[in-house]
């Protein structure tokens, strides 16, 4: 893991995975984990999409490897702009960005906030905001306080992956998630439940990949589809049966489908100039 100091102070972890063609353009793409994770939740995308991209993927604030925030230093915006300074540090113009669930929140603000940095944007399994979703930050808190975090994630585990889900990984993915810290998620999960993006996504001037589960109990199919049709270039793709954790349960097909989406984009990009 690298480190990257904030301009705000705080120290952010970072992984590199790079098997592209030398000889090529690079492209970069930012993977941004979902809340409750890390970079480490996103390890089987990285064999799809380092054959072709530089991946980039931080560890949120709070989250994995990085420092826990202070009290002012945890907001969307801030958030958002860690990936951008990030990307300076790497000395990278512009990057394509793909998040899953919170991260996904947090790539749409990217997007939104800093619109000439970003040559695609991809969402795996988030409403723009979590303001009109179905998920209660408070009846989450009052469990995690009386259980913990490693006994409301077992509880809610089932909610979580399809029945057929192999048990040696939902083991590992409640030992990974209940590393997060208690108090961070308590500042963290309220701030994301005040987000709403919808009258913002027009400003998503990129083209948009959109992946969503149907069974998803944290979110109705209506909010899902606010993306088609408020995003002006959105590629809507739904995943049947599947409930949200749609990149855990199913990371292989994710990232080939984000794989596919962006070098269709690259190759566009590239007959353009021709």
């Amino acid at each position: 893991m690298h480190t990257h100091v904030a301009s705000d102070g705080l120290k952010l972890r970072y992984a590199i995975d790079d098997y592209s063609n030398p000889w090529q353009p690079q492209e970069t793409l930012f993977l941004l984990h979902a809340a409750m994770g890390s970079s480490r939740r996103l390890y089987q995308w990285v064999p799809i999409l380092a054959r072709h991209f530089r991946v980039v993927r931080p560890d949120l604030r709070g989250h994995g490897q990085t420092e826990i925030p202070g009290p002012a230093q945890l907001s969307l915006p801030r958030l958002a702009k860690d990936v951008i300074e990030l990307a300076d540090a790497l000395g990278c113009g512009q990057f394509h960005i793909a998040g899953s669930s919170a991260g996904a929140i947090i790539s749409m603000q990217v997007a939104i906030d800093y619109p000439d940095r970003v040559k695609t944007l991809a969402n795996f399994a988030s409403t723009p905001g979590l303001k009109n979703s179905l998920i209660e930050p408070d009846q989450w808190i009052a469990k995690i306080k009386a259980k913990g975090l490693r006994g409301f994630l077992e509880e809610t585990i089932h909610d979580r992956f399809p029945k057929n889900a192999d048990p040696g990984f939902l083991r590992w993915f409640i030992d990974e998630s209940a590393k997060t810290s208690e108090e961070l998620l308590f500042r963290f999960v309220p701030m994301m439940k005040e987000v709403d993006q919808t009258d913002r996504l027009h400003e998503i001037r990129c083209s948009t990949l959109a992946v969503i589960p149907d069974h998803d109990p944290l979110a109705t199919m209506e909010q899902y589809e606010v993306l088609k049709h408020r995003i002006p270039r959105c590629e809507l793709i739904v995943y049947h049966d599947l409930p949200h954790n749609i990149t855990d349960a199913v990371p292989e097909r994710c990232a080939a489908e984000l794989r596919d989406f962006v070098l269709r984009h690259c190759r566009r990009a590239s007959q353009k100039l021709d």
